[in-house]
């Protein structure tokens, strides 16, 4: 008899349901969070156990891994993908187990991809650049505008790099002011070096990467879009067709049309928050630095907003990149491009 297992997750517990093929409830059982204890609650199926549904919280790291490990195949249940229960006057993280496990059982659960574990670590740290970045982004500006509020001159970012506490203490005759610009500067610097120490260490895995190297082939892709774009993508062939990776990527619109007339819209927000940024970043730069990019920009922009043909650029990126990582090939801009 096949059986059909889902695990609701918490921050601390996990409530655990298993049925059978008829829908029938066997097991129902909220359990801490031991990895332990959870595998043996399940493995007492054996072989009979078709599968276990975890949702894609923010910690499912730990139990996915656990559970495969132990030899348990994962379903990881794209949430934003579940419609809402309808007809439902109540529900708790029961009902919300028992529900992942009849989706399973009926072949209809959304699933989202399971990163792999190798690689997933450092796409993580690489995530974390971008987080510091933007802490070190926030500093330096916070520095210039309180070199600005007392001086009434503008300080670049550059000669911002380029100070030391000595010029901070012969610039500011206020204590308050001067303790303030000091601390302000100690975290940026702090944050440069862990970024450019960051960035080592990611390139310095993958440096010599193949796919990497055909990334690195198109117009506004350096080295860390480059990065990113790889981690954040994976296993390219997950992908069933251009249209999906793009969609993934958030460079298509979200809209619904009925004769015609848009009725609205869906999720616009659903996919790859990181290969958007990458996208819109990538385009900004080959329009900069590519004449033909940048004629076919003014060409779109002549007929729409500046932001609708910036997207359309990142879109014909992101398609590009999809072939470069499906054929194992470099950039091509007739193709690419028309």
């Amino acid at each position: 008899m096949k059986v059909y297992a889902a695990i609701d997750l918490h921050s601390n517990n996990s409530v655990l349901d298993v049925v059978d093929e008829a829908g029938g409830l066997l097991h129902e059982r909220r359990y801490p969070n031991e990895l332990p204890v959870i595998v043996e609650a399940l493995q007492k199926y054996g072989k009979d156990l078709v599968g276990v549904v975890v949702e894609s919280t923010y910690n499912w790291y730990w139990l996915v891994d656990g559970l495969m490990a132990a030899g348990i195949r994962v379903h990881l249940a794209h949430t934003a993908a579940i419609a809402q229960y309808a007809g439902l006057k109540y529900s708790n993280d029961y009902t919300d187990a028992r529900h992942l496990a009849d989706l399973l059982r009926l072949g209809i659960l959304p699933e989202g991809h399971i990163y792999p574990k190798e690689q997933r670590g450092l796409r993580d740290l690489l995530r974390k650049r971008g987080t510091l970045v933007r802490e070190q982004t926030r500093h330096c500006l916070s520095l210039q505008s309180l070199w600005t509020r007392h001086t009434g001159q503008q300080l670049s970012a550059n000669s911002l790099r380029r100070l030391t506490p000595e010029d901070l203490a012969n610039r500011f005759s206020d204590a308050h002011v001067r303790q303030a610009a000091a601390v302000t500067h100690t975290l940026f610097q702090t944050l440069h070096k862990q970024v450019d120490a960051l960035e080592r260490s990611v390139h310095r895995e993958l440096k010599r990467c193949a796919s990497l190297m055909h990334l690195q082939s198109a117009p506004g892709i350096g080295d860390i879009l480059g990065l990113t774009i790889l981690l954040e993508t994976g296993q390219i062939l997950r992908f069933a067709s251009v249209g999906d990776y793009a969609s993934y990527c958030r460079c298509v619109d979200s809209k619904r049309l009925s004769n015609g007339k848009k009725k609205g819209q869906g999720n616009a927000k659903s996919g790859n928050r990181y290969l958007a940024w990458a996208y819109i970043e990538a385009a900004n730069f080959a329009i900069r630095f590519s004449p033909p990019i940048k004629r076919w920009y003014d060409r779109k922009r002549s007929k729409c907003h500046r932001m609708v043909a910036l997207k359309a650029v990142a879109h014909k990126l992101a398609r590009a990149c999809y072939f470069m990582l499906r054929e194992q090939t470099d950039f091509d801009l007739t193709r690419a491009f028309g």
